[in-house]
């Protein structure tokens, strides 16, 4: 079994050509653009957190941070009408992050069911995919759950480690082995649950399409494979990983031949969805040319050609 990365890029390359630009039809990539913006509602991170580069000794500040929480729930019990618009302001915020995963887990497929059959379907692939984007929410909520209590985990050990260091003063005896093991250990979990999510996204939805499983049953399926394999899936995703970048580098280029009005249209979601239809509809038609040549088991093309075959035999 020979395992390439270019032949699939060019094939869904060509398949993204061939639905997008032969001929170009505007309603389509509207269409075709909202299940894009669908499935990747929850895929955005941002970040950006700003460090400064300069350190100082300041006690007092450090005082006031450790003091920070029994200061600020003091602070909550003395004002109990801010205390409950935080309140509700952290459930909504909540109900708005379930309410976005569930409609990404739903688009996932029904963008990829535009893919596969070249067509701008809506409200039909809405509700055939029920029962996969379901299971897949559910996956991904519990998932989300184990990432949280793990980050709150590892947050509560790094501020464990501050809080010694500080206690003693910054004498000369600082820990910086368990400090570079700390970094790198939350570097690690960094790309862990990146590559998990990445495998989901890429095959484990394909893998639930074709076989109308749930999200555990796809990955009682997958995983036997990606053990088998792990080096061409790691490699897969190092090269989406580079991908990434240099789209960002063409953005950050295109915003700024265009005055800053290539930003403007990116900054609008479904908007910018619709702009960078290309790059989503050949990053996922990549993932399944991929997979299809891990065999018949795991190729959504193939399924797509014995379809095709069925119905004109039927004819």
């Amino acid at each position: 079994m020979k395992i390439t990365y270019m032949d699939p890029l060019s094939r869904a390359w060509k398949r993204m050509t061939k639905a997008l630009f032969k001929p170009f039809d505007l309603k389509k990539w509207f269409v075709v653009g909202f299940t894009a913006f669908l499935a990747g509602l929850m895929d955005g991170y941002n970040g950006g957190n700003k460090v400064n580069s300069s350190f100082h000794k300041d006690y007092n500040d450090f005082d006031k941070f450790f003091e920070f929480p029994h200061t600020a729930w003091n602070w909550l019990m003395n004002n109990t009408g801010w205390a409950i618009l935080i309140f509700m302001g952290i459930l909504c915020i909540i109900a708005l992050i379930l309410l976005l995963t569930w409609l990404s887990s739903r688009g996932k497929f029904m963008f990829l069911d535009n893919v596969m059959h070249d067509r701008a379907q809506v409200v039909k692939s809405w509700y055939d995919f029920k029962k996969q984007g379901n299971s897949l929410f559910l996956w991904r909520l519990c998932f989300g759950l184990i990432c949280s209590f793990i980050f709150i985990l590892f947050l509560i050990q790094c501020l464990s480690l501050t809080k010694g260091i500080y206690e003693t003063h910054f004498s000369e005896y600082i820990p910086l082995m368990t400090i570079v093991g700390m970094v790198l250990l939350g570097v690690l979990l960094i790309f862990i649950i990146a590559f998990i999510v990445m495998l989901v996204d890429s095959f484990i939805v394909p893998l639930m399409y074709k076989h109308n499983l749930s999200a555990l049953q796809a990955w009682n399926k997958f995983l036997p494979l990606l053990s088998r394999h792990l080096l061409y899936f790691i490699l897969f995703g190092l090269l989406l990983f580079v991908i990434h970048i240099v789209l960002l580098m063409f953005i950050v280029v295109f915003g700024f031949f265009t005055c800053c009005l290539g930003f403007v249209l990116l900054v609008l979601p479904y908007i910018s969805s619709v702009v960078l239809l290309p790059v989503s509809y050949t990053l996922r038609g990549f993932s399944v040319e991929f997979f299809a040549q891990f065999g018949s088991e795991f190729s959504l093309i193939q399924t797509k050609k014995r379809k095709t075959a069925k119905s004109s035999k039927k004819k």
